[in-house]
């Protein structure tokens, strides 16, 4: 069976930094492109991170460019999501999905499986 768990989310305060894991079980990671799409309350879904499975090229939202990193570790068929200087409008919570296509395309329809995400607060 197919699974995608995300861990690491927590309550931090402005300026604080969190490490968001997407580990996969069922499937190989590596062959797949992944995205980090994350959903606060009465917004549409964003996807704010991507690495492909095609040369490992990223993506990152113009909103998080410069704060959010993507990285992938093959031996641990995990994705990872290092967030710096998180402000309370990062408050969501984050999901990650994968995707056999090899390229980002920040579009939740695109990816065929989905985690249940790991919830990230941002407040002092």
């Amino acid at each position: 069976q197919l699974r995608l768990v995300e861990s690491g989310g927590g309550l931090v305060q402005p300026g604080g930094s969190l490490r968001l894991s997407c580990a996969a079980s069922g499937f190989t990671l590596n062959d797949y492109t992944i995205m980090w799409f994350r959903q606060a309350p009465g917004k549409e879904r964003e996807g704010v991170s991507c690495i492909s499975s095609s040369r490992g090229s990223t993506y990152y939202a113009d909103s998080v460019k410069g704060r959010f990193t993507i990285s992938r570790d093959n031996a641990k068929n995990a994705v990872y999501l290092q967030i710096d200087n998180l402000q309370p409008e990062d408050t969501a919570l984050y999901l990650c999905a994968a995707d056999r296509v090899p390229i980002c395309l920040a579009v939740a329809r695109q990816y065929d499986y989905w985690g249940h995400g790991t919830q990230v607060t941002v407040s002092s």
